[in-house]
């Protein structure tokens, strides 16, 4: 029985492990999907912080999006209706 016990709190720590920050955390299809929310959040021209600005948005495809400057660059939140992607981006 001790056995036992020990392998379900093993079990149950390794859970607790996997368990964090979305960005951390994700799997290669919702990295991807990422990837290209990042790539076409970049090219927007309309996505670029306005000059002095700490906060804004504009849209990109289906998606809007809200950005916000961080200390370590920009955080950005990208949502539609039953999905939302976030990343951070650090500017050049």
């Amino acid at each position: 029985m001790p056995r036992l016990a020990l392998l379900l709190l093993v079990a149950a720590l390794g859970l607790l492990a996997g368990c964090g920050d979305s960005a951390e955390e994700t799997t290669a299809p919702a990295q991807s999907a990422e990837q290209r929310m990042r790539a076409a959040f970049l090219a927007n021209p309309d996505c670029q912080p306005p000059e002095g600005g700490s906060r804004w948005g504009c849209s990109v495809g289906a998606y809007r999006c809200q950005g916000v400057v961080t200390g370590r660059g920009w955080s950005i939140s990208c949502s539609k209706p039953g999905e939302s992607i976030a990343f951070r981006v650090r500017p050049s």
